[in-house]
């Protein structure tokens, strides 16, 4: 069985490197069909992981006239899907052995001599749609003719233009408008500015109202356009990539425009280029059309995925070969999922007789399809027919629209508006009332007023209703117009602060951030939950070889002051390595196992010969195929752990740079040295370890061992020297939250190989069950093995990662990490992070069926229900995977679910889709009244980010999309914390306190405008010269709140970040409840009742000034306008809690600006003839000591209660910034670092205890353990060969 299992290795071979077996790749032409051998592979996408809500599945379809050619000998095949329209036979689910399918040689017709050759110019037309309407779900199936452009532009399928703005020029209108009068302030405005339109019924001027309005709106407007064209640049910039297509005519391929290819193209892409559209595979320069892809932006997955094309299509490497092709490719309708993809691909084949070319059918699945947003590595160069585009592909179908966010402030102010806009109704109708009882009952007493109304003419509704418009104009700013520019222009002014703060810009891709949504910046300071992806956002997707334990040693790069007691350096270990060569003389090895006491463990040739056996074990024993770039070797690897594994062997001296299909070469010394690879027992979530049978140079067979020290160390034989040691090398590198693995090794006589041998090569003939058979013929061999020791690898974390959660998680922020890595993968990233801390007890959900996790979810909410009322609080993080977050987002138990997660302090949701990521944040935004924020840097990040209230995005990688579609982009992680916790909290205060500030000064002047009606007959009359009443808003008081609302600090950023439990004054919203906003309307009230009545007094039966003259009307009015604004600008003194050269500016700058401007314009307006009201007011008003005193005495008095209460506040009753404020100004020193060491040194003991029962190990390829091909993939791989490989031009 051995013998035939090595002819199966070497035909398997000469099909993997026709190069070499023909010396020129076969045209398409001379493909023909191998033996059926059952060959399977882990696909990349697997079924199980489909998006909660479900795919969109097209209806069956069907081939006319055709017939199914299953290939079952191709790896992946037995798991690709079958034929649309095709139910599973035994053909397509894997075949018995000995089946043969004598396929008929594809025969292509050769390519026409073109008349020109420019390829015609193809439309790349977007379908329009407007905005309401409704998506037509397309049924039946997709087809695609090759090499027939007039056939698929025909069809109209959508263009490759991809587009993420919230607008464009036949939606901006509609659209911003709604998002404008969603705000209550400005639908009132216009209607106030319509009623003023009437004739006879405004007693201002009918433009007041509408050209303020106006002047919002187009501020606004500039604001929205200029964010929105950052987006459409940053479109504009991705459709205009390039790529290689296919010339049909020239059978050359050419530099297209992304948003130029159409359905039906055949690209060509190279190493490292990201896929433009949805691409079937056809052909790469791998053996048998093997092609390793990332999709990071997908999934959030690092490790390298294995895509392969069709046998019946991998030697279609030349352009003229993918010209001649004809056929079509039937496929699904395009949908949402991403793991799923049913297709064929017909192809023509003449038949030599008059009923015209047949059809020949070759199915496509998952194992074919390229994603949009994946990006190809470590492969030189593929081929692809595009299928899907544009919004059509199904990365953009999980993505969603652009939504309109609005603030939960802003809701307030627009629920705080219809509040004022009431009270205003009940004042104009107490006013209209009042109006109507002075015409009915004093019009005969009044006969000076020259009213010439009837009592019965008063009778009438019309002049009831036009004296309600006229006190609904007259009382109008009550709501204040500025409010909503002001607003505007503080937001974007926040922004530019975020863009321009250096402690946020990121010099190595010169990245500052970028607040692309301004309108959003107060939510950062009420952030509750934080959703963050892992790979990008948390890691650098990096992986280094760190540490090393050795034969009861430890190794590291280098030594510091903090180094543990005998640690060595690498230097150390490649000088004893070099000590003597071990292959010099076969005899020179020793069994390590045999007679190995803990007293041999001290010999320094004992100690050599491990190391170079634990060298050897990572050089070897692993599925990385090296690939050589000039004179460096690059490492293609299914795993990065893997790939810095093997980097660690090349640092240690130990170089793997060949591997052919039965050995792997390795320069040892300047030696290279075969080691034969006999068997492969693969890794798997179950296994947790991987081993290698090889036949080294010294003849010897050996079996080398890595994995999880858990499963490596139940299989240690007795006498084993180095376990303690390695175990306490292995707590002290968990507690650092690196990944580890354990080494072991153990030699096999040559008689229990034999027998070993024919049990594994019967397992792996398996058709059913395949995997377990494998998995028990491993367990057999895998036993009585010898310790060698651990490694440590880092999974870089972006810098500054844990201090930044563990301080968000102070301020009261939940973080819940949402990721497509493994379940392993993720919590041993949440423990290095400090997102899962060493106390916390971990609630796994890893169940299968619905049933099994509704279970599970129950018991554990009842239990720690019954738990905490108990009086036992226990922190705790779940972990739930996709499969059973499927079933958990499903609305029966989705609401148990959510509250055994809020319960916890962390959650990581591992192996979940990006439609299943925006699924979680919809759930808690639905069911909580809080806010929440989305982090990521993928395209697969797209849809959670829109789904919350707050979007970030992690830009200045190439190709991460996240923060296109992002509201903030920050290059780093750690810069979320001073966002949130400064600048967030920042712009919450200030514009809490700018709107509770602006709401005052308004109703401060306008109420006693409201007492004066009781004096003037309800008649109208104004208190204020119009002009003068206009300014009010647009000059003399705008600057106090513009400046507050940016400039304003209630505490440093140094002391936010030093106490950030502050940042809980936010999510509990304490500066903007609606107590705060009625105590303000009410202080407002009181002091225009104070100013109004002391004016009275002090102006009753009129005040005789110097020369006879009596005060008047104006000047009692002007020195009233003066004593409120006087107590306004005292006000804003009074609540500015910064003082800088802008805040001296706004409010003593205001104050004197007025004083000097007012008697300017009270002697040129009358003399231009502008404004008669102030004629001779100033020598009467300037010169009356009864105005220097009501100015300076009753603002002060008006004052007097608001300083008491600001004393009582702070005195008896201090909020916690109080406290901070304190703390601040006399600079008292924090003590807390000496307790935060203790702290620390209490964790690290917690840690040990618990890593010893839960620890992290470093590496994965396969999920699914009844897939295992890595070890026949491999063998088709000859890197001597590599320079046969096609160029594919």
């Amino acid at each position: 069985m051995a013998s035939s299992a090595a002819d199966d290795f070497a035909r398997l071979v000469s099909r993997a490197n026709p190069a070499a077996a023909r010396g020129q790749y076969a045209q398409p032409g001379n493909v023909q069909g191998p033996s059926a051998t059952d060959y399977a592979m882990d696909p990349f996408f697997d079924d199980e992981d489909d998006s909660a809500a479900g795919p969109h599945y097209p209806q069956s379809m069907h081939t006319q006239g055709t017939l199914m050619d299953s290939v079952p000998d191709l790896p992946l095949r037995a798991n690709a899907a079958p034929p649309a329209g095709v139910k599973p036979t035994a053909s397509t689910i894997g075949l018995p052995q000995g089946w043969d399918f004598q396929d008929e040689p594809v025969a292509l017709p050769q390519p026409a001599v073109a008349s020109s050759s420019k390829a015609p110019r193809r439309s790349s037309r977007r379908k329009w749609k407007w905005p309401w309407s409704k998506e037509v779900q397309l049924e039946g199936e997709r087809e695609i003719f090759l090499n027939d452009a007039p056939r698929n532009d025909a069809q109209s399928f959508m263009s490759n233009y991809v587009s993420t703005s919230k607008y464009n020029v036949a939606t901006f209108v509609p659209k911003f408008l709604a998002e404008q009068f969603s705000k209550y302030a400005n639908v009132f405005f216009l209607f106030t500015g319509v009623i003023q339109q009437i004739p006879g019924v405004s007693p201002t001027n009918p433009y007041t109202t509408v050209v303020p309005l106006g002047l919002v709106l187009l501020a606004s407007a500039f604001k929205e356009v200029e964010e929105d064209m950052k987006r459409h640049q940053s479109d504009n910039e991705l459709n205009s990539r390039m790529a290689q297509v296919l010339n049909t005519l020239t059978s050359q391929f050419e530099l297209r425009k992304w948003k130029d290819i159409m359905v039906g193209d055949v690209v060509r892409l190279e190493s490292d280029s990201f896929i433009p559209a949805d691409l079937v595979l056809v052909s790469s320069s791998e053996p048998e059309g093997l092609c390793y892809i990332e999709t990071s932006n997908l999934d959030g997955e690092t490790n390298l995925k294995i895509k392969q094309a069709s046998q019946q299509t991998f030697e279609w490497v030349t352009p003229q070969s993918m010209t001649s092709i004809r056929g079509k490719v039937r496929s699904e309708q395009p949908n949402n999922s991403l793991y799923t993809f049913e297709g064929t691909l017909a192809l023509e084949t003449p038949t030599g007789g008059f009923s015209g070319p047949s059809e020949r059918t070759i199915p496509l699945g998952p194992d074919q399809l390229l994603l949009r947003g994946a990006q190809i590595r470590n492969t030189p160069w593929v081929y692809g027919i595009v299928v899907f585009t544009g919004h059509e592909t199904k990365l953009m179908r999980n993505a969603t629209a652009a939504p309109i966010k609005r603030t939960q402030v802003e809701r307030q102010v627009n629920l705080q508006i219809v509040f004022l806009f009431i009270v205003l109704v009940a004042m104009s109708l107490g006013s209209t009332v009042g109006s109507s009882i002075r015409t009915w009952f004093y019009s005969a007493s009044q006969w000076y007023l020259l009213d010439t109304s009837t009592v019965a003419g008063r009778v009438l509704i019309v002049h009831h209703f036009t004296d309600f418009l006229t006190f609904i104009i007259l009382y109008n700013n009550l709501i204040p117009i500025s409010l909503i520019v002001t607003m505007e222009v503080v937001k974007f002014q926040q922004a530019q602060f975020i863009n321009s703060d250096l402690d946020m810009y990121y010099a190595p891709t010169d990245t500052p951030a970028l607040c692309r949504t301004s309108s959003l910046v107060e939510e950062l300071g009420q952030i509750e939950y934080i959703f963050s992806d892992k790979t990008g956002t948390l890691t650098q997707n990096l992986m280094e070889f760190r540490l090393c334990s050795i034969a009861g040693s430890e190794y590291a790069e280098a030594r510091d002051n903090d180094s543990r007691d005998g640690l060595r350096t690498f230097a150390e270990l490649r000088n004893l390595v070099a000590g003597g060569n071990p292959f010099a003389d076969p005899g020179a090895i020793p069994n390590l196992v045999e007679g190995l006491s803990p007293a041999a463990t001290s010999d320094p040739s004992r100690e050599r010969d491990t190391l170079k056996e634990f060298l050897t074990v990572l050089a070897v024993c692993h599925t990385v195929i090296p690939e050589v770039k000039g004179e460096k070797i690059v490492y293609q690897a299914s795993s990065p752990d893997e790939a810095a594994l093997v980097q660690g062997a090349e640092l240690l001296g130990y170089r793997f740079h060949t591997r052919k299909p039965k050995s792997v070469f390795v320069d040892v010394g300047g030696q290279n040295l075969e080691y034969q690879i006999l068997n492969v027992c693969e890794f798997n979530s179950t296994r947790k370890r991987m081993s290698t049978v090889i036949r080294g140079p010294d003849g010897r067979i050996k079996l080398y061992c890595k994995g999880a020290d858990t499963v490596i160390l139940e299989r240690l034989g007795p006498n084993q020297p180095y376990t303690e040691a390695t175990l306490a090398h292995l707590e002290e590198y968990a507690t650092e939250g690196l990944r580890t693995l354990c080494f072991a090794m153990r030699e096999i006589p040559e008689a229990e190989y034999e027998t070993w041998s024919a049990i594994y090569t019967q397992a792996a003939s398996s058709i059913n069950g395949r995997g377990e058979a494998l998995d028990k013929a491993a367990e057999i061999i895998e036993k009585d093995m010898f310790l060698l020791g651990a490694t440590a690898i880092e999974d870089k974390l972006q810098d500054g990662v844990p201090d930044a959660i563990h301080t968000l998680q102070q301020a009261g922020i939940k973080v819940w990490v949402l990721t497509g890595d493994r379940q392993e993968t993720a919590i041993n990233i949440g423990l290095s992070c400090r997102l899962i801390s060493e106390s916390m007890n971990l609630v796994i959900v890893n169940e299968e069926n619905a049933h099994d996790t509704a279970e599970f979810i129950t018991k554990r909410l009842n239990a720690i229900k019954s738990q905490r009322n108990s009086g036992e609080l226990e922190d705790l993080a779940l972990i739930i995977d996709g499969k059973s977050l499927t079933f958990a987002l499903e609305k029966p138990l989705s609401s148990s679910f959510l509250e055994l997660a809020i319960m916890c302090k962390a959650v990581i949701c591992c192996r979940v889709s990006p439609l299943q990521k925006a699924l979680v944040v919809k759930l808690v935004k639905k069911n909580q009244k809080s806010i929440l924020l989305a982090i990521g840097d993928g395209a697969n990040d797209v849809g959670m980010i829109q789904a919350a209230h707050v979007g970030v995005g992690i830009s200045g990688v190439e190709g991460l999309q996240a923060a296109r579609s992002a509201d903030i982009a920050i290059s780093q992680f750690r810069y979320l914390k001073k966002l949130l916790l400064v600048h967030g909290a920042w712009s919450y205060q200030r514009l809490s306190k700018l709107i509770l500030y602006s709401f005052y000064k308004n109703i401060t002047l306008y109420m006693t405008q409201f007492w004066y009606s009781f004096f003037n007959n309800f008649s109208g009359q104004v208190a204020y010269e119009s002009w003068t009443l206009s300014l009010y808003n647009v000059v003399f008081s705008l600057l106090p709140p513009l400046v507050i609302g940016v400039f304003d600090q209630f505490v440093s950023a140094r002391i936010l970040d030093r106490y950030p439990q502050l940042y809980q004054l936010g999510q509990r919203n304490v500066f903007f409840t609606r107590s705060a906003f009625w105590q303000w309307i009410g202080n407002a009230v009181y002091h225009s009742l104070l100013l109004f009545g002391a004016s009275l007094i002090m102006f009753w039966g009129d005040e005789e000034l110097a020369g006879g003259y009596v005060a008047g009307h104006w000047v009692w009015g002007t020195i009233l306008y003066m004593m409120v604004l006087f107590t306004v600008l005292g006000k804003a003194a009074l609540v500015s809690d910064l003082w800088t050269k802008y805040t001296v500016a706004a409010i003593p700058g205001s104050l004197v600006f007025t004083m000097a401007f007012l008697p300017l314009y009270a002697i040129i307006a009358p003399a231009i003839g502008f404004s008669t009201e102030y004629q001779g007011i100033v020598p009467r008003m300037w010169t009356a000591p009864i105005f220097w005193f009501s100015i300076l005495v009753f603002p002060v008095l008006s004052l007097a209660r608001d300083v008491a209460w600001k004393y009582y506040r702070r005195t008896y009753r201090p909020m916690p910034y109080h406290i901070a404020q304190e703390l601040q100004k006399y600079n008292i020193p924090d003590y807390r670092p000496r307790q935060e060491q203790f702290q620390k040194a209490i964790k690290k003991v917690r840690a040990t205890q618990r890593m010893r029962r839960d620890r992290g190990f470093a590496f994965s390829q396969t999920e699914d353990s009844s897939r295992q091909d890595q070890a026949r993939l491999i063998r088709a791989y000859d890197t001597s060969q590599s320079h046969h490989r096609p160029t594919g031009l």
